[in-house]
């Protein structure tokens, strides 16, 4: 029997809005049984849950054209003690953003690169408050990421 793939969703949120983004990917992500995922806020997130997952869920608002600075410091905390050692991770991103998300987008792909992680899914961004359509979305990419896992795909 192999062992379980673990998913792993860090998010931040200040309005609300990137927590309900979270909510609908973590909804999506658990509808696949063969995957444990775990769901931890960006400041309660550290290097130890990093290191045991199999797959990167991130989620960010869109802050003065960046990332949240709750994520950043996550990436601040994590990437040295990480460093080359989680090459090839897989991992996808969702953004609350209030104008278009690309800045948020960006970073955070400078980020995954110089982690040498890979990225799984195109960046999901919903401009302001979520709708039914956009928590769909976030479903299916939840539920598209842990497939993956499942499938061994990543």
């Amino acid at each position: 029997m192999s062992e379980r793939r673990r998913l792993l969703l860090v998010y931040h949120t200040q309005s609300g809005n990137t927590g309900r983004l979270a909510k609908g990917v973590a909804e999506g992500a658990r509808r696949v049984a063969e995957v444990d995922t775990a769901v931890l806020r960006a400041f309660d997130a550290g290097v130890d849950d990093l290191l045991a997952c199999d797959g990167l869920l991130l989620g960010t608002p869109e802050n003065f054209g960046y990332m949240s600075g709750a994520l950043k410091d996550f990436f601040d905390r994590t990437y040295y003690p990480c460093e080359n050692r989680l090459t090839g991770l897989p991992y996808a991103l969702f953004v609350s953003a209030g104008n278009d998300g690309r800045g948020a987008v960006r970073e955070v792909g400078r980020i995954a690169t110089g982690y040498g992680w890979k990225a799984a899914a195109e960046p999901l961004i919903v401009r302001g408050q979520p709708a039914e359509d956009d928590l769909r979305r976030c479903r299916e990419l939840g539920e598209a990421m842990a497939t993956g896992l499942a499938l061994g795909i990543f």
